[in-house]
């Protein structure tokens, strides 16, 4: 009886995989890719047209030696590696390793693991496509070029271990601007007004917020404004001005793609990046459900397209007719063009089999993969419902040339929000107003004034950093997850609350890279280049033109960086302070967590302290130096150096100015000044003479 081997990357995936193919088949795992360049050199040849020197993966000997010999055994070889450039880079490696040169192999691809789209594979095996092939071989052999001429720089720079990348270099750069973007961010002090409305013969009273003042739009900036406002206001009488009344719609939601899912995830899960690819994962190749053995839930994950197949489509209508009623269908199929290419025309990611509710596989999952499961299933169901309908009614309200508005919605139906609901419902009324005409009566109960203060841009979160280099361009769905894990792993970012924050190491790296290497860390360059490797990939251009463009002008960098760090004398900054041990002034250092204070009489004296950079300013509670401190995630701040003792800490930087108006000390943002005390709100200008701030 003919043999057949299926070589695929995971065991989970291997086992779900060998319950639909029968005892004519056997299936292994290659545990992903089984050659690479090497660690210890570039492994380009520069010289003979970029040829890359593959070499097999430190450990992966003894796992090749047991497949080459079935491979011997087997008639037909079948390369079932997943659906994207990745997958069809690791087929090639295979074939390379296992010389399927002289055998009969072919490559299968399938969007989901289960028993048809499996089989339906096997009818439709194919050549490996080089196309894909090559536009991976040109983002490993790119990014290997960034890393291996550039890392160096930063260890002599900074440390030995850090790594400057491709893609992480712009995601750290992003999030420093981010950083300095809030750092600059100046408050501006607004007021809102409310009127307190109740309509004759009604008991309940509703919130009418200003809109309009004689002078045009409701802008006020300051208490005496507000003031001389509700002077003109007191006493007055509301009249109904106009009553608008309204249907709208909330279109239900496009089914998830890679990026969407993830910031999904983030939101509504709490879950990182890498936690949310490692979970959906699982859920593709495959989990055991009681009465059908192994079974991949969910489609392939990594997919920048929102299409779904007729079959799942279909499947999804009967389902939902089934289950909420016909008019709950939707009426039209979603459909978007984002101006970039779908990866792979894969479909987006859903729920293999929809009679697969969350609820039926709950007992088989872990806590996370039901949730992530749920929210998925729930997402594409949502996508092939009918819109939410809401009626809404607005009325102005007027007096002496101030006009008010209010505006209440009430839903009428549901739609796709039966299972899904995409984000928080906004302040709106609630209920429809009642009983109120163009004549009717209206009495103002009391005005309700309220100061406020701009707040500054919100720092990135995993989530927000995603949907920033989908917009940009910037990377593809498999790159996501890895380059944040990178930078955090680094400690060029630390994460807390959710949030991302540079660390004094990422802003070093980034100050040097913005410097020496503008364009591997420009935004439209990198943006450019992912059009270039899809260009490759789909034919237009031979990968290694992509190359031979990119390395000189790289080169060309690396250079004069050299040439620069070769005129700095990159010593120890030697300090005041004294070791404890043996009496040597102590020299600052980089470490993985910033700066420290070492003894330069190491390894014979291994004495170390904090380094705590003090500012120049006076602590405003007890006197004592402030000094420039982080957190325990590395995340920068300014602190008394008698802490605990005295508590001040401040995330801006302090000036030594005090403020005009009540005295607090100023923070330094950008170009201005600001006083600490928000009630207050007090900004000047920063003035640089003899080195001194003044106002």
């Amino acid at each position: 009886m003919a043999k057949n081997l299926v070589i695929v990357e995971s065991p989970a995936k291997a086992k779900t995989i060998k319950k639909f193919l029968g005892s004519t088949y056997e299936v292994i795992a290659s545990n992903g890719h089984v050659r690479d360049l090497p660690k210890s050199q570039m492994g380009i040849d520069i010289e003979h047209d970029f040829e890359p020197k593959y070499i097999t993966i430190r450990g992966k000997g003894e796992l090749l030696a047991t497949l080459r010999k079935e491979v011997k055994k087997a008639d037909k070889i079948y390369l079932a590696t997943d659906p994207d450039r990745e997958g069809e880079a690791i087929s090639w490696h295979l074939s390379k390793a296992l010389k399927l040169e002289d055998k009969k192999f072919k490559r299968i691809t399938f969007n989901e693991i289960t028993k048809s789209a499996v089989k339906g594979s096997l009818k439709n095996a194919r050549n490996i496509d080089m196309k894909l092939v090559d536009a991976q071989q040109a983002r490993r052999i790119l990014d290997r070029m960034v890393g291996y001429k550039i890392s160096p720089l930063l260890w002599v720079k900074i440390k030995r271990g850090l790594s400057a990348g491709r893609v992480q270099s712009v995601a750290l750069r992003l999030i420093c601007d981010k950083e300095d973007e809030i750092n600059s961010f100046i408050p501006e002090e607004y007021w809102t007004l409310e009127a307190e409305v109740r309509a004759d013969g009604s008991r309940k009273t509703f919130l009418a917020k200003l809109q309009k003042t004689p002078k045009g739009r409701a802008e006020i900036h300051s208490k005496e404004e507000m003031d001389h406002v509700l002077k003109d206001l007191a006493g007055a009488a509301l009249s109904v001005k106009d009553i608008k009344k309204a249907t709208r719609t909330k279109k239900s939601p496009l089914p998830f793609t890679t990026s969407t899912l993830q910031q999904e995830a983030a939101k509504k899960l709490n879950f990182a990046t890498g936690k949310t690819m490692r979970i959906a994962q699982q859920l593709y190749e495959g989990v055991e459900i009681k009465g059908r053995g192994s079974i991949g839930l969910i489609t392939y994950l990594r997919t920048d397209s929102v299409r779904i197949s007729e079959e799942a489509n279909a499947s999804a209508v009967d389902y939902i007719e089934k289950q909420y009623g016909k008019e709950y269908i939707g009426s039209e199929n979603k459909k978007t063009d984002n101006g970039k290419k779908i990866q792979d025309a894969h479909e987006a990611i859903r729920p293999t089999d929809v009679t697969l509710s969350p609820v039926k596989v709950k007992e088989q999952l872990s806590r996370e993969q039901f949730r992530l499961y749920q929210l998925i299933y729930n997402r594409f169901l949502a996508s092939r419902m009918e819109s939410a309908t809401y009626e809404s009614e607005t009325i102005k309200f007027e007096s002496g040339g101030y006009e008010f508005g209010a505006t209440s919605t009430k839903l009428v139906f549901d739609g796709f929000m039966a299972v899904y609901v995409m984000e928080d419902e906004n302040d709106e009324q609630k209920n429809l107003f009642k009983n109120i005409g163009k004549d009717t009566p209206v009495t103002v109960e009391s005005f309700i004034d309220k100061q406020h203060f701009t707040q500054p841009p919100a720092h990135y979160t995993e989530g927000s950093l995603v949907r920033k280099l989908e917009e940009l361009g910037i990377g593809r769905p498999s790159t996501y997850a890895p380059t944040i894990s990178t930078i955090l792993a680094r400690r060029y970012v630390v994460k807390e609350n959710r949030n991302l924050y540079v660390t004094e190491l990422g802003e070093a790296v980034n100050q040097i890279m913005v410097k020496a290497f503008p364009a591997i860390v420009d935004t439209e360059f990198t943006a450019n280049m992912e059009s270039l490797l899809d260009n490759v990939e789909e034919g237009s251009i031979n990968w290694k033109t992509v190359v031979a463009n990119f390395y000189p002008d790289l080169e060309e960098a690396v250079q004069a960086a050299n040439k620069e760090l070769e005129h700095i004398k990159i010593e120890d900054e030697v300090t005041d302070e004294l070791c404890e041990v043996c009496g040597k002034n102590l020299v600052i250092k980089y470490g993985p967590h910033g700066k420290f204070l070492a003894c330069p009489g190491f390894p014979e004296c291994r004495f170390t302290k904090p380094y705590y950079e003090k500012i120049g300013v006076e602590c405003p509670k007890c006197g004592k130096d402030i000094v420039l401190k982080k957190t325990k995630k590395g995340r920068k701040y300014y602190g008394c150096i008698d802490n605990p003792e005295c508590d001040f800490m401040s995330w801006q930087k302090p000036s030594s100015v005090k403020c005009q108006k009540c005295g607090s000390i100023m923070l330094i943002k950008g170009n201005k000044l600001v006083c600490s005390n928000g009630e207050c709100g007090f900004v000047c200008e920063k003035i640089k003479k003899d080195n001194n701030e003044i106002s």
